[in-house]
């Protein structure tokens, strides 16, 4: 019974993963699942998923031909009883909330959009530490006594003393006799890594370009976070001025000043100088933005931090240009223009409204790297 209980439950799930790969696109673009979220969990609403079954007809009514009726009457069709009247046209439709672990949506993730998993270039420095019951030992607490290796040990030595008496198999452990279970260290070491996250948050950034901008970076730290053991996430927004924020700060600020990309790339050198050196850490630079800097001077600033700072410390730089109506999207051009389609490190990505954010995730993983 509990064989097929699980059985069920698995198929059931499998059907619940099939029903959200299947509307993926739908799930990242209207961004519902972000409030849903737990520490481990997704709430995921699904429409009603019915299981087949039998219903039987009222008693007394007879069997398959029976009854009144001439040859070409409509079949199933009759008075209506007492009760249904005319209020609606269609059935009301109910949805099922269903909890999904993070890992289990990055699964989904990666099928649909074929990502690789992720080579990790930081040395491994992340321990993960587990005790394993893998020997035995003479001493140890009575907790993890061994009650069948000292039965063993016991008998063991009665047979080669002599005093054992097959008649009246009598076995008393001694002290000596004692076994205990041992357990062994196995010290794991695991890669980690550092997504920063960097916003222009300027007039030119409205309410639909952050929200675009949060939704992705949802599905990129889920993705994310199934590749590393450990990962940590920073906040960086900037206009002309930039500085390190919580998550929840980083998604309402508005500011209406102009902008310096330079001073977000600054900050984000800066913060990787000074805590996350790269022979220890997989590092992830995210800089959103409209397109629109503030002089083309500026511009070759955040190329020269790119190039000399930046790239060679990091796994990937990747770059998302929102549209916006009022950003010009000079910077995207300037990128490209610059490093040109084809370099590993840099990757650029557009992302003209919702329906793009799937394949802006693609562009920017789909490297594996």
């Amino acid at each position: 019974m509990i064989y097929n209980i699980k059985r069920d439950h698995s198929r059931f799930r499998q059907i619940v993963k099939g029903k959200i790969k299947q509307d993926l696109k739908k799930y990242v673009t209207h961004g519902e699942m972000i409030g849903r979220k737990g520490k481990d969990t997704v709430t995921i609403p699904l429409p009603q998923i019915e299981i087949p079954r039998f219903r039987f007809g009222e008693k007394e009514q007879g069997g398959v031909g029976q009854g009144d009726g001439k040859p070409g009457d409509p079949v199933g069709q009759g008075e209506p009883k007492e009760g249904q009247g005319q209020a609606g046209s269609s059935p009301g439709e109910h949805s099922l909330d269903v909890d999904l672990t993070l890992q289990e949506l990055a699964e989904i993730l990666g099928e649909q959009l074929e990502l690789p998993k992720i080579e990790p270039r930081g040395h491994r420095t992340l321990k993960s530490k587990t005790e394993r019951y893998s020997g035995i030992a003479s001493q140890g607490p009575n907790s993890l006594r061994h009650f069948k290796r000292t039965f063993k040990e016991a008998l063991k030595r009665q047979i080669a003393s002599g005093t054992y008496n097959p008649d009246r198999p009598v076995i008393v452990p001694v002290k000596k006799d004692m076994r205990f279970r041992s357990w062994k260290s196995d010290v794991r070491h695991e890669n980690n890594a550092v997504v920063i996250y960097m916003m222009d948050v300027s007039g030119s950034m409205g309410d639909e370009q952050k929200e675009i901008v949060r939704t992705e970076a949802f599905w990129i730290d889920t993705w994310l976070r199934s590749q590393y053991k450990g990962i940590e996430t920073r906040y960086i927004i900037h206009d002309a001025s930039a500085r390190e924020v919580d998550e929840d700060t980083f998604f309402k600020t508005r500011e209406s000043g102009g902008t310096l990309i330079s001073s977000a790339y600054k900050l984000c050198q800066k913060l990787i100088e000074t805590e996350y050196p790269p022979s220890d850490w997989n590092i992830y630079p995210f800089h959103f933005s409209d397109g629109d800097n503030w002089s083309g001077e500026d511009t070759r600033v955040c190329m020269d931090i790119l190039e000399k700072d930046l790239l060679p410390v990091s796994n990937v730089f990747c770059y998302g240009q929102v549209e916006s109506r009022y950003g010009s999207g000079q910077f995207y051009k300037d990128l490209k223009e610059h490093f040109g389609t084809e370099h590993d490190s840099v990757i650029l990505s557009k992302i003209e409204n919702k329906e793009g954010i799937l394949q802006s995730i693609k562009d920017f993983l789909g490297k594996g790297r």
